[in-house]
């Protein structure tokens, strides 16, 4: 007769680089079995070291951090390695297009938004240790919505436009450079934003690179 032994419990290491926040997930987390929170870690460079040495199943990641590593980098670099690296699930207050693309792309298993239920919590961080693709509902729809409706194409002029972005042009830099008046500049990069699916200027670049839309 065979005797079955219940699942370990998933080891989860936490990085967000507010302590209370950390502190309630903690408890929260605590309350419920077969989750084991083994570490904490408020900056990417943290997380990166608490999971070589603690070796968790899942990371609860960030987007926003402090220090010079955000959420998305430190994603990237923990799930280089593969298999052997940790899932990464991240829990965020951002659900804009391009916060969500960075992220999937970096190799997050998951996008969560803070306002989730303590129980879609629970099991989105087990379906990550599992392998299995954990999303918010709104995250979830804007992906399909992205899909049914891809962004069209940027105009000739926005691509330049986009290029003088990239050199870290301002408004004033861009018209100049362009012969063009400030008040288009920003009627373009109205158009741009919308297209791209974001709202600042850093969110254009890193979404245009992650398409090759910048050479």
């Amino acid at each position: 007769m065979s005797t079955s032994f219940p699942a370990p419990p998933v080891r989860l290491l936490l990085c967000d680089d507010h302590a209370v926040v950390r502190a309630g997930l903690r408890a929260l987390l605590s309350s419920e079995e077969g989750i084991d929170v083994v570490g904490e870690a408020a900056t990417g460079e943290e997380a990166l070291a608490m999971a070589a040495s603690l070796r968790p199943d899942v990371v609860l990641m960030d987007l926003q951090l402090d220090g010079r590593m955000d959420g998305v980098t430190a994603t990237r670099h923990l799930t280089s390695s593969g298999e052997a690296g940790p899932r990464v699930l991240v829990l965020t207050m951002f659900d804009t297009d391009a916060d969500i693309t960075r992220a999937i792309e970096a190799g997050a298993t998951g996008y969560l938004l803070k306002a989730e239920r303590p129980d879609e919590l629970f099991t989105a961080i087990r379906d990550a240790a599992a392998g299995r693709t954990a999303l918010s509902a709104p995250v979830a729809d804007r992906l399909l919505t992205r899909l049914r409706s891809p962004s069209p194409a940027l105009s000739p002029r926005e691509q330049d436009i986009l290029q003088q972005l990239a050199h870290g042009l301002g408004n004033r830099e861009i018209a100049r450079a362009l012969f063009i008046s400030e008040a288009t500049v920003k009627t373009h990069l109205g158009r741009i934003y919308g297209k791209l699916g974001v709202e600042t200027r850093s969110g254009a670049v890193a979404v245009a690179k992650e398409r090759r839309l910048l050479p």
